[in-house]
């Protein structure tokens, strides 16, 4: 990288979890690992509802494309940083860089607004049954998640726009084992305290508009099945559990990420990696693990290929 008044940084340190050179390659084979299970659930469940008509419903439909959002998720920074436990200089181009940023938020604003349309299906479901295969039809549920992902890249882009171009000409040192976006503009060469704020407030309010359409979606959820039977009260908490567990899982690192932007802390690294590696896994172990429809498929999914 060229160090003058006028040069431009070309690549950014990463600073990835530290220690001694066995620990680094425990990390390797452990995150490799847990890699390989993330990409090999959520591709079974892929596979699972594309190849079982009885699946061939709103709610896994729904279902299935949270798990391609999650393979997204937890492709767009972890390969990278298992290469980077094996590597002495943990290095990434200016471009890698940008498109790290422009991914994370694509496919987190992705997965915001479809486990907001993940609780819609539950609440037409539960509160409106009769209306359901009308409400939830398939131009509804393709609408759905187009818009979602239409959502996650206009918020990405609307990141981008502002970042791609600062002057970026001194340090390039990042403390994250990815490019996270408050953490590069606080490397440009200029007052950024503005952009920060405008970044966080963009990034917090989609966060919290999905959260609280979360809350208020679950609430009355609740209230409406309460009024109905108890039987009816206990299956539908069984379901909001599950799906609140996922919420608590996916909003809670970036809740505190988010909360403190200005100050780095040590844990932080904790949450990064929970957010991108954890959570892509949990959220079809949470999901299946508790739906015997789904187990069932994929019992049988199995037989097949086992006979053929």
């Amino acid at each position: 990288m060229d160090q003058g008044n006028n040069s431009r940084v070309t690549e950014f340190v990463l600073y990835s979890l530290s220690g001694p050179q066995e620990l680094q390659l425990f990390y390797f084979t452990f995150f490799t690992l847990f890699y390989l299970s993330t990409l090999l659930g959520n591709f079974l469940i892929v596979l699972t509802v594309l190849s079982e008509p009885a699946l061939h419903t709103p709610m896994y439909f729904l279902l299935s494309n949270l798990s391609f959002i999650d393979l997204c998720l937890s492709t767009f920074a972890t390969p990278k940083m298992m290469v980077d436990f094996l590597m002495e200089h943990k290095i990434i181009s200016f471009e890698g860089c940008m498109a790290q940023i422009f991914f994370q938020h694509a496919f987190g604003g992705a997965e915001m607004m479809l486990l907001v349309a993940m609780a819609y299906d539950r609440y037409v479901a539960i509160c409106r049954p009769l209306q359901y295969a009308v409400i939830m039809s398939v131009h509804k549920c393709i609408g759905l998640v187009v818009g979602s992902w239409l959502i996650g890249i206009l918020h990405s882009v609307s990141q981008m726009v502002f970042t791609v171009n600062l002057p970026f000409c001194g340090p390039n040192k990042v403390d994250s084992f990815f490019c996270d976006l408050l953490l590069v503009i606080k490397l440009a060469c200029t007052d950024t305290y503005m952009l920060e704020i405008l970044m966080l407030t963009d990034s917090g309010l989609l966060a919290m508009v999905s959260f609280v359409l979360l809350l208020i979606s679950y609430t009355v959820i609740l209230v409406t099945v309460r009024r109905r039977s108890s039987a009816g009260l206990a299956k539908a908490r069984a379901t909001l559990t599950a799906h609140f567990t996922v919420v608590t899982l996916f909003f809670g690192p970036c809740i505190f990420i988010y909360a403190w932007p200005f100050n780095n802390f040590p844990v932080d690294k904790v949450f990064s990696i929970l957010y991108t590696v954890f959570t892509p896994l949990l959220n079809p172990l949470i999901y299946t693990l508790r739906n015997k429809e789904v187990i069932m498929a994929m019992q049988k999914l199995r037989r097949q290929k086992v006979r053929s």
